[in-house]
């Protein structure tokens, strides 16, 4: 039997909700004072319009979901996904304002595109924003990356024994710290650490390449951002093509290889336990799958015909299939590059590195390397189970910061988010067909949404039909929560609609 949710349950979530919005209005108050700085005045009254309607947004939710009651797991499940997806109107504000997009929708889909590290855009004429816009975009994606429930963890909920259900709600399941509060401010002062010394390094590289002072501090603190979150957003439509040096795309790869990592790995580092770097399944696995599609690109390459000189393969070749991989987006090649040069295999060994994706509790999408470990493992005791006598019990491991021995549970678990990932690549591939485009580019700019990549073949645009645009918001959406949070959200609403009140028959 299906239960309707209470008001009281109600309150809980719209609190939690409004607190989500807060801090979206908060983070607003950055490109709000880059634009005051850059004396672009119409810029500044879209974020300030932004932000009255963050905070009227959360006054209201206080007053009318006033509750002192605790999360629990279908709070914190409801909360992150009706969060993001509020959080998305509410945040396309400055967008829309900006003049730079042709209808809401694209604006909303940039703002899911940023918040879940995806990349792809609908913004047209991007060599033109302002300094306030381009900074909001792209803290977006880095706030995105570590997470808006982490940032309103950090700033805007009690450290109550909800906090971790609305903290793992969105798709991170690991603490740091004991407390899951104090694990939302390692995150961040992980994050904030990477963000100075990276920035420094790009703006070192960027004054060598002779871009003024002022403009390459704004564009190095805006690569690090798309890359350490492994979003893909540039302040130039050509992404890194723009720069057209070798000491960016070393830096960004580092960054964004970095950035993959799941963020106990980060803290693990941090506290001197570096060997669990060689250990861990999803190093390993991320190891083995990046010299698996690398040979399945050298072999399209080079039967196309194309970068066969070693530093074209790696610049052009290895480069993008490593930020697809870890699910960046940052491209040094045109859109349309994937189709007129790569040909049909290398793009598809783009498309398995998209699909597979980076590491869990990261700022990466796609299946996860912990996923794909944990399927090796699991499909590697069966085959051992077959050829072993009949009395021998054999259970296999994975070492993820701890040895995790693999049950059924776990296996179906893992099976279960994998499927879901696989149904979503394919219903957009499939869309991508019914509009006329070729397979390939069809399902490269699919997997590229759902596993929150960014890559394109220049299938995304403004131009797309709105069904394409709105299933791309969803599968960004879903992709970035690992689906959980999604299917507690349509369950509530099956339970409003349908279900009974509690204490009647």
């Amino acid at each position: 039997m299906i239960f309707k949710p209470t008001r009281e349950d109600l309150k809980v979530i719209g609190q939690g909700i409004g607190r989500v919005i807060l801090g979206v209005g908060l983070i607003m108050l950055i490109p709000l004072v880059v634009a005051v700085v850059s004396t672009e005045w119409l810029a500044v009254i879209d974020f300030l319009i932004g932000i009255f309607a963050c905070v009227a947004f959360w006054l209201v939710t206080e007053m009318t979901c006033k509750t002192n009651r605790d999360l629990t797991w279908f709070h914190g499940l409801i909360v992150a996904s009706a969060g993001w997806l509020t959080a998305m109107f509410f945040g396309a504000i400055p967008h829309m304002l900006s003049g730079h997009f042709k209808s809401y929708l694209d604006a909303c889909f940039d703002l899911m595109s940023g918040y879940t590290t995806t990349g792809l855009f609908l913004l047209q004429d991007l060599d033109h924003v302002s300094h306030g816009l381009n900074m909001w975009r792209h803290l977006l994606t880095y706030a995105g990356g570590q997470g808006i429930i982490v940032i309103a963890l950090t700033f805007l909920f009690a450290g109550t024994a909800g906090a971790f259900k609305i903290y793992a709600s969105e798709g991170k399941e690991e603490k740091l710290l004991p407390n899951v509060i104090r694990t939302a401010r390692a995150i961040w002062m992980i994050s904030l650490t990477y963000l100075v010394v990276g920035s420094v390094f790009l703006f070192v590289a960027l004054l060598f390449e002779g871009m003024p002072a002022g403009r390459g501090f704004l564009h190095s603190v805006w690569l690090f951002m798309g890359a350490w979150s492994t979003g893909g957003f540039a302040p130039q439509s050509l992404n890194l093509l723009y720069y057209h040096s070798l000491w960016i795309e070393i830096v960004t790869l580092v960054i964004f290889v970095i950035g993959s990592f799941n963020f106990v790995l980060h803290y693990s580092v941090w506290t001197r336990r570096r060997t669990e770097i060689l250990k861990n399944i999803e190093i390993r696995s991320f190891a083995i799958t990046t010299a698996v599609t690398s040979f399945v690109l050298a072999i399209g390459l080079s039967k196309g015909g194309v970068y066969t000189t070693i530093s074209e393969f790696l610049r052009k070749g290895v480069y993008n299939l490593i930020s697809g991989h870890t699910t960046t987006g940052n491209a040094t090649v045109y859109s349309n590059s994937f189709v007129g040069e790569f040909g049909f295999i290398a793009m598809w060994g783009i498309i398995i590195a998209m699909a597979i994706g980076a590491s869990a509790a990261s700022t990466g999408g796609g299946f996860k390397g912990l996923r794909v470990g944990i399927l090796t493992k699991s499909l590697w005791g069966d085959i051992k189970g077959l050829v072993s006598p009949e009395s021998a019990v054999v259970r296999e491991k994975v070492h993820h910061v701890r040895d995790i021995w693999l049950d059924e549970a776990l296996v179906k678990g893992t099976m279960l988010i994998l499927l879901s990932y696989v149904i979503i690549y394919f219903i957009g591939g499939i869309l991508g067909l019914m509009y006329g485009y070729e397979p390939s580019v069809a399902f490269f700019d699919a997997v590229s949404a759902g596993s929150n990549t960014g890559l394109s073949t220049g299938l995304t645009s403004p131009l797309m039909p709105a069904l394409l645009k709105v299933w791309y918001i969803f599968v960004m959406w879903a992709g970035r929560l690992e689906f959980l949070s999604i299917f507690a959200l349509f369950g509530m609403a099956v339970a409003v609609v349908k279900g009974k009140r509690v204490g009647r028959r």
